[in-house]
């Protein structure tokens, strides 16, 4: 551990706390069906407005095409936990100088997801059938794996895509700090397969990955702009590690 056993076991501490916090409130949030089946309707009309609705032909695509459909389940169920844990592990131990800024963006990106799954609950596409779409992570997987048990489980939490907001927050740094070529060019493509894998499945509409986007711009830029300059020697974003005083 790079900064000792306390240490790391004080980060896990904070971030799985912080994590499952989100997901509790996340939970626990009033969604409003009528509201939030609405909101959905309100996105549907306005991607039409901009002859931009193509979600439910992306579906049909991938459900034409069973591999591709199948690996998008299997991401949306798996992709967001592993992937996102398995590169902070790695930074803290292997580029522990640039974990405490990516930390503190999860951290705020966190507290705007929920601010928005309050203020607009929206519920995703795949509620909505008389659009075409149809819920292929249930049909796959079942109903008890596709909704996370209990508490934890809000339906009407899809604005905005945190798959997305998530992926991209993982791929910058890992594009800044990973030293193989081969390994930052594949990076590239990981933002663009959650997009495809959350719209693909019926989870999110593309406005709400937009969104998702957004929230990684602001989160990077809080983290920049408030936490970096609160403490820059511990917080602020280092692509190598800070010399040591002479």
């Amino acid at each position: 551990m790079p900064r000792g056993p306390v240490d790391a076991a004080r980060q896990w501490a904070l971030f799985g706390g912080a994590y499952y916090v989100y997901r509790l409130v996340r939970g626990l949030v009033d969604g409003h069906a009528n509201i939030a089946f609405q909101h959905a309707r309100d996105i549907v009309d306005f991607e039409r407005s901009l002859h931009a609705f193509f979600e439910v032909d992306v579906q049909r695509w991938a459900v034409a095409h069973a591999f591709f459909i199948h690996l998008a389940n299997w991401m949306y169920i798996n992709s967001h936990f592993l992937v996102t844990t398995t590169f902070l592990i790695w930074l803290y131990v292997a580029r522990n100088h640039a974990y405490y800024f990516v930390r503190n963006m999860f951290m705020v990106a966190m507290v705007l997801a929920l601010i928005g799954y309050v203020v607009f609950p929206a519920a995703p596409p795949r509620f909505l059938p008389e659009w075409g779409f149809q819920d292929t992570v249930e049909d796959f997987f079942g109903q008890g794996v596709a909704r996370t048990a209990g508490v934890l489980y809000n339906p009407y939490a899809a604005v905005p895509s945190m798959h997305v907001a998530f992926a991209l927050m993982v791929t910058v740094p890992a594009i800044k700090l990973v030293r193989n070529r081969i390994l930052q060019f594949l990076w590239l493509f990981y933002p663009l397969v959650v997009t495809f894998v959350v719209i693909s499945t019926g989870n999110h509409f593309w406005l709400d990955a937009a969104l998702g986007v957004a929230v990684a711009i602001i989160s990077a830029w809080i983290a920049a702009a408030a936490f970096a300059r609160a403490r820059p020697d511990a917080w602020s974003w280092r692509s190598v590690p800070a010399e040591a005083p002479a």
